[in-house]
């Protein structure tokens, strides 16, 4: 079985990063994490996030051991490149690409199968006894069936609240209106003189 992950747009050249790259295709798991610790590149911290995403995805998603995995593949493509000028001699300017990537690396098991756990369903249903169920259900019967008088007043009273809101509401659109005629009529006389 194969794991993947991924990650995007690392902020260095593809060039400089299929160095690393080389070196780790083929080591075991424990050999490539090794292997990162003591490398003195730039791209390496970056490697060892990425080999230990893919590693819990391996885990987690799949239910592979560690020890029985090893770098498969890594890809490395190219990403967007941000174009830069610098400004050189006789009002020239050079163009300063600076580069990003994409890197993909894959896990493998080196035995098919083996040291691997079953999963559990997460959305199992657990066992529930039918009493507890019938106790619920009568529960909520007896509910249903008493109304309660609380309810009922204080349904009474937003529905009374929201009239005198309304009428509140009808009363300032009216006063603005008036207002409104008002101003106009001022307007008018002015200009009109």
């Amino acid at each position: 079985m194969e794991v993947k992950a991924q990650l995007n747009n690392l902020r260095r050249s593809p060039r400089k990063i299929r160095l690393v790259a080389k070196l780790l295709c083929g080591l075991d798991v424990k050999e490539a994490e090794n292997q990162l610790k003591f490398l003195v590149k730039g791209s390496t911290p970056s490697f060892e996030k990425l080999l230990k995403s893919a590693v819990s995805n391996a885990e987690n998603n799949f239910g592979l051991s560690k020890d029985n995995l090893y770098v498969k593949n890594i890809t490395v493509d190219e990403g967007t490149k941000l174009k830069r000028w610098l400004p050189r001699a006789y009002g020239r300017a050079s163009l300063i690409l600076k580069r990003s990537s994409h890197i993909e690396m894959t896990l493998a098991e080196r035995v098919e199968g083996k040291d691997r756990k079953k999963l559990e369903k997460k959305h199992e249903i657990k066992d529930v006894k039918p009493e507890e169920i019938k106790k619920k259900e009568e529960k909520g019967e007896e509910e249903k069936k008493e109304p309660s008088f609380a309810k009922a007043s204080a349904g009474k009273e937003k529905k009374e609240m929201v009239k005198e809101r309304e009428t509140k509401e009808f009363v300032d659109e009216k006063k603005k209106t008036e207002a409104n005629q008002g101003f106009l009529k001022k307007v008018f006389r002015r200009k009109s003189m």
